[in-house]
């Protein structure tokens, strides 16, 4: 799959690329994932890419031409993009079943957003879409394009060394991941609960299925709304309600 990242500050996604599973795919070549310096699709000798917003205000606005123009070069060089997505705070927020999407794709240019926003032409006329990665505002689109990068990457077939763990990744069944432990069974008095040290791998699953729905209608509830919940599932969450009114 292949990713091309637009910024004006390359050097935050070149070196967080290179490292842990993405950089891990890139070597092996089941990622391709080009970083493109945005100033280099200026046309004036200072590389400008921002001005100040018609009608007054504070801050400046990126400029749609040099973002034209890097879109332009990407589908010259590189093929045309399944999608093209700008990072943005007021945008739809960026979930699981959005990397489920988008990997689909096979190719996907990203640019990032930075100072009071981007001429709406861009907007309008080149992305194909927006996506917020929460409800807080960040100093440029580098990082919320980082993240799209890994999760949409890790769902490429192949890139995370054990599929399972994609198939059982928190959102990936619409809930909450369960609680998870590791060796020693027990730290400073502090224990591992008995039924994972049983071996008995039916009553392990409705363990973690449990406590899964557990969590998520303690963080998460309203994923409940959307998450496939069979009539045990419902039996199990309908007794966590009662026991709730009754505290």
């Amino acid at each position: 799959m292949k990713f091309d990242v637009v910024t004006i500050f390359p050097g935050m996604v070149t070196g967080p690329i290179t490292e842990g599973i993405v950089g891990r795919a890139i070597a092996r070549g089941m990622l391709d994932v080009r970083v493109h310096d945005l100033r280099d699709h200026t046309t004036d000798r200072h590389r400008v890419v921002d001005d100040t917003p018609f009608g007054g205000g504070p801050g400046m606005v990126m400029k749609p031409e040099p973002l034209f123009r890097a879109v332009e070069h990407v589908r010259a060089t590189r093929g045309v993009p399944g999608g093209v997505i700008l990072t943005s705070p007021d945008a739809p927020r960026f979930t699981h079943r959005d990397a489920l999407r988008l990997c689909g794709l096979d190719h996907l240019v990203i640019l990032c957003g930075r100072y009071e926003g981007v001429d709406d032409r861009v907007r309008r006329h080149l992305a194909t879409e927006e996506l917020s990665i929460g409800d807080y505002v960040l100093s440029g689109g580098e990082l919320a394009a980082l993240v799209i990068v890994d999760a949409v990457a890790r769902l490429v077939p192949g890139v995370v060394g054990h599929d399972e763990s994609v198939a059982r990744d928190t959102f990936a069944r619409g809930l909450l991941d369960f609680p998870q432990y590791t060796r020693p069974a027990e730290f400073r008095g502090m224990g591992v609960p008995p039924v994972l040290l049983s071996g008995h791998h039916a009553e392990i699953e409705r363990w973690r299925r449990r406590e899964a729905l557990a969590r998520t209608l303690e963080r998460r509830p309203e994923l409940l709304e959307g998450a496939e919940l069979g009539p045990a599932d419902r039996a199990f969450v309908d007794e966590l309600l009662q026991q709730r009114e009754k505290h």
